[in-house]
């Protein structure tokens, strides 16, 4: 009976705000003369604030149109924005401004949208080793980072070396399928020097950015390393969550003018990558058993940067520039 009496209350509570709220926009567009989406557009500087707000307008809007507004097609933006404008009665010659804004609201959250659909492609994509594409990139892995020792043989205990767990590096793609070998790729050719040195930390961590004076000061004296490829698909595994949870909108947002695209997504792995590697050897894990613990707290802080709406994890979204002072 009391857990009956406190959802009865919930939802009365719910419907009062809602039409308390429906109220108060009304009022506030009678004094102001502008509607909800204007006040945004020309009160909020443009970036992650103003997108997610015009997103949860757009959203808890009483209109079927504006609701759909934000699952548009690309090239249904333009029209989109002209039925908005229509049916908020707004004149564009009056407010050219207004357009020009929306438009770029609204590439942003449908590009998140369709961004989260080409993720979530590549990950149930399996690794195949029939497929020539697949195995030209998983050998262009090896020659990235590690190019002066030749591959022996195409199933080969060498693959250790890089991080992964046998012979066949294929097995390992299996949790986060063409995603996990696309993001390690991308690292591995487009931030080449830093690929290899966190690599090279990874085995020998002892002998990483830390000067020993530094290993000393602040008391990092058990080293322990990792799997360079097994944490690489395991970060994998963290941004794309950090995608689909809606947490990576507010860095996309600051970071991509128009729609956020494979790209951004992949510099930003780079980005985790670095930092976690930083973040690994300042925790000091006593060994390889508490990956989990510091794979969470790094997670846990992450999620508490990205709440601040200014957050932009990589601002000038160049991997290779804003890591190149380990």
């Amino acid at each position: 009976a009391s857990s009956f009496a406190r959802m009865f209350v919930q939802v009365c509570l719910y419907f009062y705000c809602k039409c308390l709220w429906r109220c108060l926009k009304f009022v506030v567009r009678k004094l102001t003369g502008q509607c909800e989406l204007q006040r945004i557009c020309y009160n909020t500087k443009p970036g992650a604030a103003r997108t997610m707000k015009i997103e949860a307008s757009l959203k808890g809007s009483k209109s079927k149109r504006l609701q759909t507004s934000v699952s548009v097609h690309p090239d249904a933006i333009e029209k989109t924005i002209d039925d908005i404008m229509e049916l908020k009665r707004i004149n564009p010659d009056i407010n050219p401004q207004l357009g020009v804004s929306l438009q770029a609201c609204l590439l942003q959250i449908v590009g998140y949208r369709n961004l989260i659909a080409e993720v979530e492609k590549l990950r149930r994509e399996m690794y195949d080793s029939e497929n020539p594409q697949h195995e030209e990139m998983l050998l262009k892995l090896w020659k990235c980072l590690k190019p002066n020792s030749p591959l022996k043989a195409r199933i080969s205990k060498q693959w250790c070396e890089i991080g992964f767990q046998g012979d066949d590096p294929k097995t390992d793609f299996r949790g986060m399928g063409l995603l996990g070998l696309y993001n390690l790729m991308y690292f591995a050719e487009w931030d080449t020097e830093i690929a290899q040195q966190v690599l090279s930390d990874s085995l020998q961590p002892k002998y990483s950015q830390f000067s020993k004076a530094e290993w000393e000061k602040k008391k990092l004296d058990k080293a322990i390393g990792y799997s360079f490829a097994i944490v690489g698909i395991n970060i994998t595994d963290l941004a794309y969550n950090l995608l689909v949870s809606g947490a990576l909108k507010t860095h996309f947002y600051n970071v991509a003018p128009e729609a956020p695209t494979l790209t951004h997504f992949q510099q930003t792995f780079c980005y985790l990558m670095h930092e976690f590697h930083k973040f690994w050897i300042e925790e000091d894990p006593l060994d390889i058993m508490e990956f989990n613990r510091v794979r969470e707290k790094f997670h846990k802080q992450l999620l508490k940067q990205l709440q601040n709406p200014e957050m932009a994890l990589c601002p000038h979204f160049a991997a290779s520039e804003s890591l190149i002072n380990m």
